[in-house]
């Protein structure tokens, strides 16, 4: 198996888990917390789309689909690539505000799109290039792709649970 038949494989899988994890949800069900200061399936599918989002833009070179696009409304945010959900704190969380599952699933899907068609285009020896120097060791983009896939599996996971709450 090639290096992009395995990551496609791989992200690949993603999809049916964001989707098991909001299909059915009305909005209400999107951001209710399981428990106080608890992250919502709405804030998790939200997050580890903005994860992927803006690590493949980075990687691109590119601008983030989040900021180039009409994204952020949807979610009750303001425009600010910078806005992916990490040091959010429970009033944070609680203010990402997906107007339905659709949203959640649109944002997904064209991050997804984005993303399979990056991985198309990549050859081993790309995978030793380092991406980022402010790590030790410094990180190379082998090391990112399976970085940005552990996170959104992780967190796709925690969504399905937190959808098994409600």
């Amino acid at each position: 198996m090639n290096v992009n038949d395995l990551l496609t494989e791989a992200y690949g899988r993603l999809p049916d888990l964001v989707r098991g994890a909001v299909d059915g949800l009305t909005p209400e069900q999107l951001r209710t917390a399981p428990a106080e200061g608890a992250n919502t399936v709405g804030w998790l599918v939200w997050h580890l789309t903005r994860v992927q989002d803006s690590h493949i833009a980075d990687l691109l070179g590119e601008a983030q689909l989040y900021a180039a696009g009409d994204w952020a409304p949807r979610f009750g945010r303001e425009t600010d690539p910078a806005d992916t959900g990490y040091g959010h704190s429970a009033k944070d969380v609680a203010a990402v505000h997906p107007e339905n599952t659709r949203a959640l699933l649109d944002y997904y899907d064209a991050v997804h799109a984005r993303t399979l068609a990056y991985l198309e285009g990549l050859k081993p020896d790309d995978l030793d290039r380092v991406v980022d120097e402010a790590w030790d060791p410094p990180v190379t983009l082998g090391v990112r792709l399976i970085s940005i896939l552990d996170d959104d599996i992780q967190h796709a996971g925690q969504a399905a649970y937190v959808r098994g709450l409600l």
